[in-house]
């Protein structure tokens, strides 16, 4: 079979599979951050076996590439991916996966360009709303109170990150909840889920017609938040990390019977207050390792006849 193919063939079949599997798989809320690294190796596999297709169908398609890609080989290796059985559709496969690569680049840039430009919006807004004191620099408090009516806190990224909590999240959360909301959002910054958030949007937009993609961007906002409860939990314990949540979403109607953009939030709840046991360590590093050979498996797909023919 012609590698290019093979290669093409395998990323789709990524990206068709996985999103069924990992939608009926229930260890994912049990281990949000080993799910999160599994989401990300799965994308990975998918742009690299479709990068290493588009390659070959280059080589295959202008001698200008295959010199540079096969430059080192020697002849017997070139002979072995039989570029010129590739036909005239090899220059098609090459262009139309290039352009999805720089569609994807441009994607990804506006999704930051837009990050930035919210995250300038709300820190101006910020300023006027909390205005500095004289002689007080910009972002030099990481903690940012707000006169405000209605619960809430969130996490303000960039070169100065703060984070910004309401009055009446303070006058709401008793004792050590407002801890495990401040360890909720700290946990967000330093797994820098911003940047999780930010890739698999720019992919989702950029193909939603590939199911991957889009469920690739609906777990990782569901999962980071799992995962960010964990982080304020193993602190400052289940109980307290579920009243912290309820207490900042109560007025937002999303316990009642009609379904909200924070719907996800009764679920966060229901699992802190019900927890069900870990995945053994042995099982988490098994699939920790299986999913790092998901990009391992097309760049194996990728040399195999070219090690064939420098092993006969």
């Amino acid at each position: 079979m012609l590698v290019s193919l093979a290669l093409l063939l395998l990323g789709a079949l990524t990206a068709l599979v996985t999103p069924r599997l990992m939608a009926r798989a229930r260890w994912p809320e049990r281990e949000p951050v080993v799910a999160l690294w599994v989401w990300q190796c799965v994308v990975a596999g998918v742009l690299v076996s479709f990068a290493l297709s588009m390659v070959f169908s280059a080589a295959a398609a202008w001698q200008a590439v295959r010199g540079h890609v096969f430059a080192p080989a020697p002849h017997a290796v070139v002979e072995a991916y039989a570029l010129a059985a590739y036909g005239p559709w090899s220059a098609v496969i090459a262009v139309l996966l290039a352009l999805g690569g720089l569609w994807s680049g441009a994607m990804l840039l506006r999704e930051i360009r837009r990050a930035r430009r919210r995250r300038k919006q709300r820190r101006a807004e910020l300023l006027v709303r909390a205005p500095l004191m004289p002689g007080e620099e910009p972002g030099a408090d990481r903690l940012v109170v707000l006169e405000g009516a209605r619960p809430d806190a969130w996490w303000l990224p960039g070169a100065a990150p703060q984070l910004v909590i309401t009055t009446a999240a303070l006058g709401r959360l008793k004792g050590r909840q407002l801890d495990a909301v401040l360890a909720h959002e700290q946990g967000h910054a330093q797994a820098r889920h911003d940047w999780l958030l930010h890739c698999s949007s720019a992919l989702a937009n950029g193909f939603p017609q590939i199911p991957v993609f889009a469920a690739f961007r609906d777990e990782m906002h569901r999962l980071v938040e799992l995962a960010a409860d964990d982080v304020a939990s193993r602190r400052f314990g289940r109980l307290t990390t579920a009243l912290a949540l309820v207490g900042l979403n109560e007025d937002r109607g999303v316990f009642g019977p009609c379904p909200t953009p924070d719907a996800q939030v009764p679920l966060r709840v229901n699992r802190l207050l019900a927890p069900v046991d870990r995945l053994t360590a042995g099982r988490r590093l098994r699939l920790t390792a299986a999913a790092a050979l998901v990009p391992v498996v097309p760049i194996v797909v990728a040399f195999v006849p070219g090690l064939r023919a420098l092993g006969g």
